[in-house]
Protein backbone atom coordinates (compact mmCIF):
# COMPACT_ATOMS: atom_id res chain seq x y z
CA UNK A 1 0.00 0.00 0.00
CA UNK A 2 1.35 3.83 -0.47
CA UNK A 3 0.02 6.88 0.24
CA UNK A 4 0.60 10.15 -1.38
CA UNK A 5 -0.11 13.57 -0.32
CA UNK A 6 0.31 16.52 -2.70
CA UNK A 7 1.26 19.86 -0.84
CA UNK A 8 2.61 23.43 -3.11
CA UNK A 9 -0.88 24.58 -4.50
CA UNK A 10 -2.29 28.04 -4.13
CA UNK A 11 -3.30 30.89 -5.74
CA UNK A 12 -0.73 32.45 -8.44
CA UNK A 13 -0.28 35.03 -11.41
CA UNK A 14 -0.60 34.34 -14.72
CA UNK A 15 3.45 33.74 -15.99
CA UNK A 16 4.11 33.32 -12.34
CA UNK A 17 5.71 29.66 -10.98
CA UNK A 18 4.71 26.94 -8.28
CA UNK A 19 6.12 23.93 -6.89
CA UNK A 20 4.14 20.82 -6.26
CA UNK A 21 5.42 18.08 -3.91
CA UNK A 22 3.90 14.48 -3.46
CA UNK A 23 4.93 12.48 -0.36
CA UNK A 24 5.09 8.65 -0.44
CA UNK A 25 4.83 6.09 2.03
CA UNK A 26 6.81 2.87 1.74
CA UNK A 27 9.66 1.28 1.10
CA UNK A 28 9.56 0.84 -2.51
CA UNK A 29 8.95 4.08 -3.86
CA UNK A 30 12.36 4.03 -6.11
CA UNK A 31 10.33 1.05 -8.09
CA UNK A 32 7.16 2.65 -8.77
CA UNK A 33 6.49 5.12 -11.97
CA UNK A 34 5.00 8.62 -10.62
CA UNK A 35 2.48 10.84 -12.69
CA UNK A 36 1.12 14.43 -12.63
CA UNK A 37 -2.86 14.86 -13.47
CA UNK A 38 -5.04 17.42 -13.13
CA UNK A 39 -8.48 18.63 -13.45
CA UNK A 40 -10.18 21.56 -14.76
CA UNK A 41 -13.50 22.57 -13.54
CA UNK A 42 -15.91 20.70 -15.77
CA UNK A 43 -13.64 19.08 -17.67
CA UNK A 44 -12.00 15.17 -17.12
CA UNK A 45 -9.31 14.59 -15.93
CA UNK A 46 -5.83 14.37 -17.60
CA UNK A 47 -2.18 13.55 -17.97
CA UNK A 48 0.14 16.13 -17.37
CA UNK A 49 3.40 14.19 -17.21
CA UNK A 50 5.30 10.82 -15.69
CA UNK A 51 8.72 9.90 -14.61
CA UNK A 52 10.27 6.35 -14.13
CA UNK A 53 11.68 4.69 -11.69
CA UNK A 54 14.99 5.38 -14.00
CA UNK A 55 14.30 9.46 -14.28
CA UNK A 56 12.44 9.06 -17.91
CA UNK A 57 10.32 11.63 -17.92
CA UNK A 58 7.15 12.33 -20.67
CA UNK A 59 5.16 15.42 -20.54
CA UNK A 60 1.79 16.75 -22.23
CA UNK A 61 1.71 19.22 -24.93
CA UNK A 62 0.22 21.94 -23.17
CA UNK A 63 2.49 21.93 -20.47
CA UNK A 64 6.32 20.74 -22.56
CA UNK A 65 9.15 23.17 -21.91
CA UNK A 66 6.73 25.11 -18.55
CA UNK A 67 6.60 22.05 -16.36
CA UNK A 68 9.64 19.70 -15.18
CA UNK A 69 9.43 16.73 -12.93
CA UNK A 70 11.61 15.17 -10.60
CA UNK A 71 12.00 12.65 -8.17
CA UNK A 72 13.97 12.18 -4.44
CA UNK A 73 13.83 8.68 -4.08
CA UNK A 74 15.84 9.35 -0.83
CA UNK A 75 12.82 11.42 0.27
CA UNK A 76 10.04 9.25 -1.05
CA UNK A 77 9.01 12.19 -3.15
CA UNK A 78 7.75 13.67 -6.59
CA UNK A 79 7.58 17.43 -7.42
CA UNK A 80 6.33 19.55 -10.39
CA UNK A 81 8.09 22.62 -11.34
CA UNK A 82 5.18 24.66 -12.73
CA UNK A 83 7.05 27.96 -14.87
CA UNK A 84 5.29 29.86 -17.08
CA UNK A 85 1.36 29.27 -15.80
CA UNK A 86 -1.60 30.43 -17.36
CA UNK A 87 -5.35 31.05 -16.39
CA UNK A 88 -5.73 27.39 -18.06
CA UNK A 89 -3.85 25.42 -16.20
CA UNK A 90 -6.20 26.11 -13.24
CA UNK A 91 -7.05 22.59 -11.64
CA UNK A 92 -7.42 20.33 -9.21
CA UNK A 93 -3.50 18.36 -9.31
CA UNK A 94 -3.44 14.51 -8.26
CA UNK A 95 -0.33 12.74 -7.74
CA UNK A 96 -0.26 8.95 -8.74
CA UNK A 97 1.65 6.20 -8.31
CA UNK A 98 2.12 2.81 -10.67
CA UNK A 99 4.09 -0.47 -9.57
CA UNK A 100 2.33 -2.22 -12.73
CA UNK A 101 4.18 0.17 -15.46
CA UNK A 102 7.76 1.52 -16.11
CA UNK A 103 6.19 4.82 -17.25
CA UNK A 104 2.65 5.59 -17.92
CA UNK A 105 0.40 8.26 -19.23
CA UNK A 106 -3.14 6.54 -18.75
CA UNK A 107 -4.77 6.53 -15.60
CA UNK A 108 -5.85 2.87 -15.70
CA UNK A 109 -2.29 1.96 -15.32
CA UNK A 110 -1.84 3.77 -11.89
CA UNK A 111 -2.71 1.98 -8.86
CA UNK A 112 -2.56 4.57 -5.86
CA UNK A 113 -3.77 8.57 -5.80
CA UNK A 114 -3.92 11.08 -3.82
CA UNK A 115 -6.40 13.71 -2.63
CA UNK A 116 -5.23 16.72 -4.82
CA UNK A 117 -4.02 19.91 -4.40
CA UNK A 118 -5.66 23.43 -6.07
CA UNK A 119 -3.73 25.42 -8.09
CA UNK A 120 -5.39 28.50 -9.55
CA UNK A 121 -4.08 30.73 -11.73
CA UNK A 122 -5.59 34.20 -12.17
CA UNK A 123 -5.60 36.35 -15.04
Amino acid sequence: QVQLVESGGGLVQAGGSLRLSCAASGRTFSMYAMGWFRQAPGKEREFVSTISWKDSTYYADSVKGRFTISRDNAKNTVYLQMNGLKPEDTAIYYCAASGRSPIATIESRYDYWGQGTQVTVSS
